[in-house]
C-alpha cells in the first residue's frame, strides 16, 4: 500500500507541509480565542467538554451553562471547523510522509497506514460536528450526544496516533 499523498512530487512536498501546517496553527489560534466564552464549571474543557460529553443529560448541562454569546462562538467555531478539518488532515498526512524512509520497515508501513487515517478524520469530525450542531439548536435528544462522542474519539485516537507516529519517525527513525 501506498502513502495517499504519494503522488506529489518530492520537491514540493516540504513546502505544502510547511502551507497546511501554518494554516494549522492559525486557525487552531482562532479556536483558541473562540473556546474562552465555552470554558465554564460544566464545560472546563470548553468545546472538547461538549463534543465528549456522551449523554443527554450531560450535553444539555454544557448547553444550559453557556450564554447566548457562548453559544454564537460555537457555531461559528462549529462552521469554521470545516475549514480546519481539510487543513490539519493534509498537515498530518503531510508530515507522516515526509517521516516515511526510504526502506520497507513496519515503521514505514504504520505511517502510511496513519497518512489514509489523517485523511479519514475529518469525517468523523464532520458527523461529529453535525450532531453538535443538531444538539445546539435543540432539544438535546438521543443519539446526537452518544453519536458525537464516538466520532470524537475516533477523531482524537486518529490524531493523536499519527502525530506521535510523525514525530518518533522525525525524532528517532532520521
Amino acid at each position: 500500500m501506498r502513502h495517499p499523498l504519494s503522488f506529489i512530487p518530492r520537491h514540493l512536498r516540504k513546502s505544502l507541509f510547511y502551507f497546511f501546517f501554518a494554516m494549522t496553527i492559525a486557525i487552531f489560534g482562532v479556536f483558541s480565542l473562540l473556546d474562552q466564552p465555552l470554558r465554564t464549571e460544566a464545560a472546563p474543557h470548553g468545546i472538547v467538554s461538549f463534543e465528549l460529553a456522551g449523554q443527554v443529560k450531560f450535553a444539555q448541562t454544557i448547553i444550559n451553562s453557556w450564554d447566548e454569546n457562548a453559544r454564537l462562538f460555537t457555531a461559528f467555531g462549529l462552521g469554521l471547523d470545516y475549514l480546519f478539518m481539510p487543513m490539519y488532515a493534509m498537515s498530518l498526512s503531510f508530515g507522516l510522509l515526509l517521516a516515511i524512509g526510504p526502506q520497507k520497515n513496519r515503521y514505514n508501513v504504520f505511517a502510511v497506514w496513519m497518512g489514509w487515517g489523517a485523511l479519514v478524520t475529518p469525517f468523523f469530525d464532520a458527523l461529529e460536528n453535525y450532531m453538535l450542531w443538531r444538539e445546539l439548536i435543540g432539544p438535546v435528544v438521543s443519539p446526537y450526544p452518544q453519536i458525537a462522542a464516538i466520532c470524537a474519539t475516533i477523531k482524537f485516537m486518529l490524531l493523536v496516533a499519527g502525530l506521535v507516529t510523525a514525530l518518533s519517525g522525525r525524532l528517532f527513525l532520521k
